[in-house]
């Protein structure tokens, strides 16, 4: 099972606790042993930090990193903070500007899961969650539960 992640780029690592329960249960509860992350935001970085801290005592998780742009050289450097990354097939053909929204579609066809942190009705992570729950897909928004 596979899980992707979605949320706002400004947040506070307040939401760990919250986030590194959700993620273990899909783990334990659910058998999600990929995950699918963004590298766009704060959200991103502390999914990825959460993960890492889970891979020590789950050795069979995978991690990716979805690429939204071909990496170039200045971006090296953030890219090898991630063991393994892909580049969504045909993502070189769509205009920079719709690269995150077609990575994020993406990242959603490929999961069963989705985990977000969405308190707002507008934005990239608002939209990729709508566009979750119109493929019928499992989501969770932890933003909920810190309420």
């Amino acid at each position: 099972m596979t899980a992707c992640f979605f949320g706002h780029r400004n947040i506070g690592s307040a939401i760990m606790p919250v986030l590194r329960a959700e993620i273990e249960n899909h783990i334990i509860e659910k058998d999600v042993d990929v995950f699918y992350i963004g590298n766009n935001g704060n959200y991103d970085s502390i999914v990825a930090a959460v993960l890492r801290e889970l891979q020590e005592k789950h050795s069979h998780i995978s991690v990716y990193s979805i690429l939204a742009y071909l990496p170039t050289d200045k971006d090296k450097h953030s890219i090898e903070r991630h063991e393994k990354t892909i580049f969504p097939e045909g993502l070189e053909l769509v205009p920079r500007r719709f690269a995150i929204t077609y990575r994020n579609r993406w990242m959603v066809e490929q999961s069963d899961f989705v985990i977000t942190y969405v308190q707002q009705n507008y934005g990239g992570a608002y939209e990729a969650m709508k566009y979750a729950e119109r493929k019928g897909k499992s989501i969770i928004n932890i933003a909920r539960e810190l309420v």
